[in-house]
């Protein structure tokens, strides 16, 4: 038998049965489906990772490294596998000794045994006291300090790294993000002359929107130096200094009141579970009373609220999500008073749909700013966040809010 033949038989009380892709393993030799999609073990460094780690973080270790390939269509590849575990029931499935002990034999009988293989090093490291100042910023930094010019490949022009709002079939990616724009704007009741605080404010797609078609004062704090560097140069560019100011401040930092509206877009998933009410009483101290306040927000259910090993270890270490109810709760907590909730869910799906479209486009020149490893890791993160979108297994909303009086 070859290795593929071994490994399809051993992993069989793992899948439930018959191997449901057509693998390819390293010495040359196939098994599974004809017609299944490909799955390609080119070095025991895969199986090995997969020993260690079982599940979602060995797999997605190996795919990164370029250890495991899915060369056809990895949204069809992964849509597949997730069909197959749900259909046979596989979620917190744990095979007996046995089918372990066969496990470790046949990776033995195939060279694949062995020491765990260090963990990539496009893998998050990050230490300290969980959302401490400090672990916060270089968790920031982990995923948004890959370049600006990375960001600028991948997004739309206004640099928008949010849900868009897609008006019709036809809307372009930065017709949505321009929309969206408007239409956070517009809940906020904007007028000229009023002040607005953008908590993480990103690239500044809010902040500038706001000032150059609003005529608002904006504070915007980010803890990204690459982020306030970019923004500070487009400030400058458009004439904005009187404007728009950029801090490079946490928000538990901003001394700040009075604001007549407050944003925050898609930064509170990085707060943190404990430390949500705390940022839901910044943003109600932040706004005047009668001041409208809006958050838009990532949801989850299920047992993974950072979005699961391989989000968690590769792209935003620390990031807790909830269902959307659970933060609507924290918020009213805060002593702010819900007014509307519009969700947006089918709307990240043709979001991300556009910045694959740019990312592949722009592939080459990606591969150059960061590497190979990194544009894998990237290229598994934005196919497998449009699926998440696409199945319900997350949600994004706007919650408006506003300070009683």
């Amino acid at each position: 038998m070859g290795v593929a033949t071994t490994l399809a038989e051993a992993v069989e009380p793992f899948v439930g049965g018959e191997l449901p892709i057509r693998l390819v393993a390293w010495d040359g030799s196939e098994a599974g489906p004809a017609d299944a999609p490909v799955v390609e073990l080119r070095s025991p460094d895969a199986v090995r990772r997969l020993l260690w780690r079982p599940g979602e973080l060995g797999a997605a270790q190996a795919y990164v490294t370029g250890e495991l390939e899915v060369p056809g269509d990895l949204d069809e590849a992964l849509t597949h596998a997730f069909a197959v575990a749900q259909e046979r029931g596989l979620s917190g499935r744990r095979p007996n000794v046995t089918a372990l002990a066969r496990a470790v034999l046949a990776a033995l009988g195939t060279g694949a045994l062995g020491t765990p293989p260090p963990a990539p090093a496009s893998q998050a490291q990050v230490g300290g006291r969980l959302h401490s100042l400090v672990r916060d910023r270089r968790a920031i930094s982990h995923h948004y300090d890959l370049s600006n010019e990375f960001y600028e490949l991948v997004l739309d022009p206004s640099m928008a790294y949010s849900c868009g709002y897609f008006e019709s079939e036809d809307s372009t990616l930065e017709q949505a993000q321009s929309a969206k724009l408007d239409l956070v704007c517009t809940k906020l009741g904007l007028e000229p002359g009023m002040r607005m605080l953008d908590v993480g404010c990103g690239w500044g797609s809010l902040s500038l929107h706001a000032a150059e078609h609003f005529g608002v004062e904006v504070v915007g704090v980010t803890i990204s130096a690459q982020q306030k560097a970019f923004i500070d140069k487009r400030i400058a560019d458009r004439g904005l200094a009187d404007r728009v100011e950029v801090r490079l401040q946490d928000y538990r930092e901003v001394p700040d009141r009075g604001f007549d509206a407050v944003g925050s877009l898609e930064m509170g998933e990085h707060v943190g579970e404990r430390n949500y009410p705390t940022y839901a009483s910044v943003l109600h101290r932040a706004v005047r009373p009668g001041g409208r306040v809006l958050v838009q927000q990532m949801s989850r259910t299920g047992r993974h609220p950072g979005g699961g090993p391989f989000i968690e270890s590769f792209i935003a270490p620390d990031m807790h999500m909830r269902p959307l109810g659970d933060t609507v709760a924290l918020l009213e907590r805060g002593g702010l008073e819900v007014r509307g909730v519009q969700a947006l869910r089918e709307h990240y799906v043709w979001t991300v749909a556009g910045w694959i479209e740019n990312f592949e486009a722009n592939v080459d020149r990606l591969t150059e700013l960061v590497g190979e490893e990194v544009v894998r890791v990237w290229r598994l993160y934005l196919v497998g966040g449009s699926m998440a979108f696409r199945d319900g297994r997350m949600g994004v909303d706007q919650i408006l809010m506003e300070r009683p009086r």
